[in-house]
């Protein structure tokens, strides 16, 4: 085999780390490669023209307060993502997203190993590097701690956001304690980053102080028996045109769809219900999103880790929905 046939052949199954347009996707097998988020482009240079998304791993777990592991979790969530990159259109949406997004993985953040301080900084300052670029920000985590930085950067250049997030938990605990995946959103309420009466909270189904809770809350069971064509119309009337921030905790999921997680919680979401949701948020203006909590040393068969993948995909396919190909 002559040097130009090795060189497009060994292209063909490593898209992340080969020269050539961000746009369009090569068909490579589920079981070989350089693992990516969706197979993109390996990169850290978001200043080009064609990079609209900017995908970001946080592989940070010191705030978690039960079972340990999601500091795994975006190398989980890649792998798994190599099964869902090879469709000729995603379905339902009857389109290839990456003919209408540029998308790359810059990798993981770094930070100090055992400093939550570190790590606050450090993704702050990297998520306003992006959104200063003009680009979207995928962050996988890592704990749902990470959340709050991200809020931080976001707020900044849009000013208070509509929080729409997914849980089993409320994460609003004014817990002494301030690395603590649980309180990330009463910290971020105190600060003003977010504006509780035009955000949601869908999915919960552990107790919160509801006398004193100024955000919608949508609990897993009245999300599970109104289903969600429903809820959607209640979600986009009460975020409207505010710039709207995704946060997706897994455990919003069932244990049956997403075991691997910290905090499992039994009477969630199922993926099929969790996948219509975010897909109905077409139309909202939606600035980012996380997707936390993914804890691989408790994960069966990549079940976790491939709704986690899967969901994510959709939040691109939100965002591709009204752009043109090409």
């Amino acid at each position: 085999m002559n040097d130009d046939v090795y060189r497009a052949n060994s292209g063909r199954i490593n898209h992340a780390i080969t020269p050539g347009p961000l746009r369009g996707s090569t068909d490579e097998p589920l079981y070989g490669g350089v693992l990516s988020f969706l197979r993109r482009r390996f990169s850290d240079d978001f200043t080009q023209d064609d990079v609209d998304v900017v995908v970001t791993g946080v592989p940070f777990d010191l705030a978690t307060t039960g079972r340990s592991g999601s500091r795994l979790g975006p190398n989980a969530i890649r792998a798994a993502s190599a099964n869902l990159g090879w469709e000729a259109a995603r379905w339902p949406w009857g389109f290839r997203v990456f003919d209408r997004l540029g998308v790359i993985d810059c990798g993981d953040l770094w930070f100090e190993p055992g400093s939550p301080q570190s790590l606050c900084e450090r993704l702050q300052s990297h998520a306003e590097r992006v959104l200063a670029a003009g680009k979207t920000l995928l962050s996988l985590g890592g704990d749902h701690f990470i959340a709050l930085p991200l809020l931080r950067a976001h707020a900044k250049r849009f000013g208070p956001l509509a929080l729409i997030h997914f849980d089993a938990h409320t994460d609003t605990y004014a817990a002494g304690n301030t690395w603590d995946h649980g309180t990330m959103f009463h910290h971020a309420l105190q600060e003003g980053l977010i504006v509780p009466e035009e955000s949601v909270q869908i999915g919960i189904r552990t107790e919160y102080e509801r006398a004193t809770h100024r955000f919608h809350v949508f609990d897993a069971a009245e999300v599970n028996e109104r289903g969600a064509a429903a809820i959607l119309a209640e979600v986009h009337r009460i975020v409207g045109r505010r710039p709207a921030y995704l946060s997706f905790d897994i455990d919003g999921l069932d244990p049956a769809f997403a075991p691997g997680t910290g905090t499992p919680v039994c009477g969630g979401l199922s993926s099929d219900l969790a996948l219509k949701l975010v897909r109905g948020l077409r139309g909202l203006d939606l600035v980012g999103m996380d997707m936390v909590e993914v804890a691989p040393p408790f994960d069966h068969a990549e079940i976790t880790a491939l709704a986690a993948a899967t969901l994510a995909l959709e939040f691109l396919c939100v965002l591709a929905a009204d752009r043109p190909a090409g």
